[in-house]
Formats: C-alpha cells, structure tokens, sequence
C-alpha cells in the first residue's frame, strides 16, 4: 500500500527530506572537512563527491535552485531529484512508479534543468499551482519543445527525440513522485499521453537497429590520421623541448613572476646588464606580437621607431621589475637602440628549430619558424590534439575513458615471445558502471602507446597519478588541428589538406571497428597495419573478457558478419550475370552458387512458396558467410581446415581459423579470385616485371624466382578476365 503525504500549509520545509544531509542520503563520499550540502540549501555543491567521472563538467556538479522563483516548486524540485538520488529512502519505497535505481548525478543535473524550464514555461502561462496541469498543458509544453523558432515566432526546425524525450519525462516523473511532494503537487487523476512512456511519447527510435553513428569519410581520415601521426612522431620530441622552453621563460618573464618591483625610478643598471649579456651570447631581444604592435601603432608609436617590435615589457621581468613604464624610455632608449643594432629583434622561441623530413618525404627542413610565446603554446596544444587524435583513432577508446587516463597509464612493455612486445595503458570504464567507475586495461599497439608517452612528456605537472588530459572538447580541439594542418605552417612541411567534414570521438571509434571489420581494405590500412590492431584488440578481449576491448571486438564481429554476407550475396548476384570466380576453389563455389540458384528457381520448387527477396537469399548463404575470410588478392572460404594450404605449411592442421598472413591463392583449393581483386594482381605483375629489368646479368638466381612469380600474376589476372567474359559469351 502507497504512504500517502498530505499537504500541509506552507512553511518552506520538506515533509520528507527536512535537514537531510543530501549527500549521506544519495551515498556519495565527500572529503574530510568539505563542506556537505544541506536539503534547504539552494545551492547543492557535488564538486568534491569522490569518484565523479572527468568527463563530468563542472557546471553540472552544482544543482542551482534558485533559479526556481517560486519557493514551493523550489521546494517539489529539491523533492524530486533528491528522490532520485536516493531511491531507498523510506519516503521513496513505496512509490509504485519511482525509481528503483539511483540516477546518476549528470542525469539528475539534465532533470533538473529541464524542471526548472518547464517551471518557468508554467509561470508564463499563468499557471499558479501543478494542481492545474491538465492534458492540454502537457501536450502543450511537449509541441513547445519540440520545434525552433525563430525571433518572429516562426517554426525553423524540430528538437532532436531526446529534448522531446526529457520534455515528457519531466511531466511524468511529476505524476510518479506526486505523493512525495509537500507543497504542490499534479491532480490525482492526471495521466499525460494515456500513460505512455516518455521515449513512446517522443518517438524514439528503436536502439535495437543499426548503429546511426556514421564513420569518419575516408576523405577526411586518410589526411588526418596521416598529419596526428607526423606531429606525434616526427614533431613530438620538438614539441617537448618547445614546451620546456615555454615554462622556463615563464619563470623569468611572466607577470606572476615573484619578488617584481612594482614602480620606482629606472633599474638602469640592471637593465643594461641585462643588454650586455643580450650582446654578449649574440641572442636576439625579444619581439612583440603583431597585436600588440598594433597596439602601440595605434597609441602614436612611429612605425619607423626601432623600439616598435622589442617586448620591453619582458626585459623589464627579466631585469626585475614588472613593467616598463613609459617614463624609463629617456634614460633606457639609447642602450636599447645599441643592442638592437648589435643582435636584432626576433620572435623569442624556436630561434634554432631543428631539422625534420617533411611529410611528403621531399625535403629536409626546420621544424617550425620562431615563435610567439601564445604561438608555441598553440603549436605545443597541437600536438597534443594530434596524440590524442590517434590514441582514439587506433584504440577505440571513448571519450570519459580517455578522460580517464592519468599520467604513468602506460604499463612497462611485455614481451611474452622474443621479438613481440605487447604494450598496455590502464584506464577507467565509466559507462554502465558505478560511481568511480572500473579500472580497465587497453592492449594497443606501439604508435598508441608512444602517443601517450609524448602526452605525459607534455604534461604541465607530470606528476603521478594526475588526470593527463582531463576534460577537453574533442570538436574544438579537432577542428583547432584541422586548421593548422591546412594554413601555412602545415602546408609547409607537406601535409595534406583536411577536408571540411564532422569528426568526433564516436565517429572514430565506430570507424574503427568498420575498418578493423572490413579489412584488409580501408583507410587505416594505408598508415596503421589493421592486423597489428586486431591482434591487440583480441589480446585484449582475452585479457579481460568483460573490459571495454571485448564490446569493441563484438561490435567488430558484428560488423564482419554483416560484411561477409553482403559479399557473399554480391558475388551470387555476379554468378547470376555470368560474372565467375577463378583459382583453384573456383568451381567449388560454382557449385554452391548454383545449388542456390536452383532454390531459387519457380519452375523447380516443390511447394509454392517462391523466395527471391535478398533477405531470402541470405538465408540460403548465411552458413557460406560464416566460412569467408578476406586475404589481400583473395577470398578464402575455409570450409575444411584439413585442404587449407597455409596450416598445412604452418603445421597446425587442425587450427580452426586459416592464416591469411601466409595464404598461397593461386595453389589453394579453398581460395577463389574474383574482379575486385584483379587490380592487386595487376600492380604486382608490374611491379614485379619492373624489379626483373633491374637484375643485373648475374643474378640468376633471383631472376628465375622473379620470373616465377610474374608468371604467377599473369597468370591469375587472364584466368580473372577468362571467368568474367567466358559465361557471358556463352549466354550470347
């Protein structure tokens, strides 16, 4: 039997929750001399609650209230998500439609604000009490949130199902709590939408379909993934040494330098110290930036005064003080001017740039030109975009578990057999998990584990333990390390324009497991060995069954089987238009094809039943599908381990997956050729011929092997183009 609260007049104290300590209620742990949020508080501060994930703004760890004007609805709000928080309260049980589960702060923090909107939306439309909720008003707010528009009232667009969805549930969960609240509360007999769910109500699309994350275009991934991995490898160490310079100058040049004199007359004699060292180890003084050029342009400076461009404000902190002031340039501009003319004016970091291979392995040339200090800063954000680009690129990881590494992530390097190191970073899994979420291991291959290293080493305070990246707007950085690859500096050591084009970290783990599915063919395959990660994936998955590598490798697995069908089923549509396999298991499949095609057929069913649809013909093909593994030039289709020539060659007969790795297709009798695979045949015909006219006249040797293997591809392209034309001749 429901508890039922009455409403008893108002006097601003909960009937329920009155003097809780709201966080000893939710079960959250909070520090030891942190202050703790109180019920009647309109501010509940959850900043310092352990174990909230970093990907968790700050904003959204301070529940604001006093954003609710009226303090009885104040008062239903605190009710409310309190309630949430702390679904085993003895107020709560009894709730035949509360919550049985506790709401994680970041959803509690979304129903509040959407509370505090509906609220105010009520205020407007002259709503004094949720006793006058009705119906009408419900289906009012829902078309309120569902559209956009513009400033004359006109509808521009339609809200995404989820901002319909959190516009419903907000009106629900004020039915389903009604009997908790103390000042105001929905009539006893109001049932919004016939007592639908929030997702019926907003039309949500069914999760259990497709997965709606497109991957990243290959258009854009290609010259990405090729720039994250140049900066990381070949600028990186430069990045470093340019992010120590950085912080040392900021010892001695920065306004928060201690120990700065703030005023006073002159330090001449320090200054021209100061210019005497300057001229004696031949260092550039230091130029300002353009804007602040500007700056003095515009206050009536000469622009052909040669003090325009010198950054007099660092020569004052250097010399001690922690400005230089205006009046000092009487007594200063002469020794100035002597030291200009002595060793110039220069941008203060990477003076001496070392030299690095361009991208487009062209030339050698500096690394980057003299920089800025809010340019080197810049560069050094870039690179640790570019890290952070391919550790989520190349090892699936989502984006709070990226928030989650910390520095000294990576594991020492194990080799458990000579000559294969295996490379580990120790993160946390947050999703579905509780709070504080699981600590997890990623295997990866070595261009992730190096990424990572180069982050710690960018680190502002490496010390141990300490988040490495912390929370960061992945769009915002990317579209930040887009457009230095596409201005001057970019273009400048050969790298290839990014396309304008969405990129995210959802995008980039779901591409990556549709080119880990669909290899060997792919994108990642032209700068990363997509074996090498599929290799590390498994090693994972077997490491830690239930981590987060094990839902990457299914969604992986899923992905393969639906690839596998498709080309199954495009290449019994080829068998239909008389396009054939060749190799040595062409005839087998030829078979199989035509056992198929004979279900198929009208004429010969035995029941009336017909199937033609494709979801019919996978049926028929789904067993076929499951055998299929994709070579480099071939198709294997591994129905029997005991005829695989590649376990024969290895010595594991009875291995239930065939090596691709040491495939032999045009002496195997599981493997078939088909037309996608006449291009790889073709370039390796040539370039194998080009190899054989370079042989000098002695290397018989090679030469007979060389011509071996031409003939091979030769002959494996003409058996190609014999099965594609031969059965539509014979139809013609």
């Amino acid at each position: 039997m429901t508890t039922s609260i009455a409403v008893s007049p108002f006097d601003d104290r909960s009937a329920v929750f009155a003097g809780a300590d709201v966080c000893r209620e939710a079960s959250l742990s909070l520090p030891e001399g942190v202050s703790r949020p109180r019920f009647e508080d309109d501010i509940w501060d959850f900043t310092h609650v352990i174990g909230l994930p970093a990907q968790m703004a700050r904003c959204t760890r301070r529940f604001d209230f006093a954003a609710i004007t009226d303090p009885r609805w104040r008062l239903v709000a605190k009710e409310l998500v309190l309630a949430m928080l702390a679904p085993r309260h003895p107020a709560v049980i009894p709730l035949p439609r509360a919550y049985r589960t506790a709401l994680h702060l970041t959803s509690c923090a979304g129903r509040l604000g959407e509370l505090t909107r509906f609220l105010t939306w009520l205020g407007s439309q002259g709503v004094a009490s949720l006793e006058q909720i009705d119906t009408r008003l419900c289906e009012a707010y829902l078309a309120h949130r569902r559209y956009v528009l513009d400033e004359h009232g006109t509808v521009v667009g339609e809200q995404s199902h989820g901002t319909r969805r959190a516009a419903a549930q907000i009106v629900v969960d004020l039915v389903g709590y009604r009997e908790l609240f103390t000042a105001d509360r929905v009539s006893a007999d109001l049932r919004p939408w016939g007592g639908a769910t929030a997702s019926a109500v907003a039309e949500m699309p069914c999760g259990r379909g497709q997965n709606k994350t497109p991957p990243v275009e290959d258009s854009i991934l290609q010259p990405m993934l090729a720039a994250a991995l140049y900066l990381v490898t070949a600028l990186g160490p430069h990045a470093v040494e340019l992010a120590r310079e950085v912080r040392e100058a900021d010892l001695t040049s920065s306004c928060k330098t201690e120990g700065l004199r703030q005023g006073g007359p002159a330090p001449t004699a320090a200054l021209t110290r100061l210019l005497a060292e300057y001229e004696r180890t031949c260092t550039p003084l230091p130029m300002l930036a353009d804007h602040h050029i500007a700056g003095r342009l515009a206050d009536g400076w000469s622009g052909d005064d040669p003090l325009l461009s010198v950054a007099t404000g660092v020569l004052a902190r250097q010399a001690g003080s922690s400005q230089f002031w205006s009046r000092w340039f009487t007594a200063l501009r002469g020794p100035l001017e002597a030291t200009i003319a002595a060793v110039g004016v220069e941008k203060a970091f990477a003076r001496e740039p070392a030299g690095v291979l361009a991208a487009d392995g062209a030339s050698s040339l500096p690394w980057t030109i003299p920089l800025h200090r809010l340019q080197a800063v810049a560069l050094v954000g870039i690179v640790r975009t570019a890290a952070i680009t391919v550790l989520a690129t190349v090892s699936g990881m989502r984006a709070s578990e990226l928030m989650e590494l910390r520095v000294g992530c990576r594991r020492p390097p194990e080799e458990p057999v000579p000559g294969f190191t295996r490379f580990r970073i120790a993160s946390k899994v947050v999703k579905g998990q509780p709070l504080g979420g699981t600590d997890d291991e990623w295997v990866v291959i070595e261009p992730v584990y190096r990424a990572v290293e180069l982050a710690e080493q960018l680190h502002e305070d490496p010390q141990d333990d300490a988040l490495l990246f912390g929370r960061f707007a992945f769009d915002v950085r990317y579209r930040w390390f887009r457009n230095w690859v596409n201005s001057r500096a970019g273009q400048r050591l050969g790298l290839v324009p990014i396309p304008d084009g969405p990129v995210n970290l959802r995008m980039l783990r779901r591409t990556l497991a549709l080119e880990m599915a669909y290899r060997p063919g792919g994108v990642l395959a032209t700068k990363i060995h997509l074996k090498h990660i599929a290799v590390a994936t498994s090693e994972g998955y077997v490491s830690r069954p239930g981590g987060a590598q094990a839902e990457l490798l299914a969604e992986v697995n899923k992905h393969e089987s639906d690839r596998n069908l498709n080309l199954v089923l495009a290449e019994f549509r080829n068998y239909q238009q008389g396009i054939l396999p060749a190799g040595p298991g062409a005839r087998s499949l030829t078979e199989f094809f035509a056992s198929i095609d004979e279900k198929l057929d009208p004429a010969a069913a035995a029941a009336p039943r017909i199937q033609r649809n494709d979801r019919d013909v996978l049926n028929l093909l789904t067993k076929r599908a499951k055998v299929l593994h994709l070579g480099p030039a071939n198709y294997c289709w591994f129905t029997d381990p005991s005829r695989a020539l590649c376990l024969k060659l290895a010595g594991t007969p009875t291995a239930d997956r065939p090596l691709v790795g040491m495939c032999d297709s045009a002496r195997c009798p599981q493997a078939t050729h088909h037309p996608c695979h006449r291009p790889v045949w073709s370039e390796h015909a040539d370039r194998t011929k080009t190899f054989i006219g370079q042989l000098g006249t002695t290397r018989k040797t090679e030469r007979t092997r060389l011509q071996a293997d031409f003939d091979r591809a030769l002959r494996v392209v003409a058996e190609i183009d014999a099965a594609s034309t031969s059965m539509s001749e014979e139809s013609a």
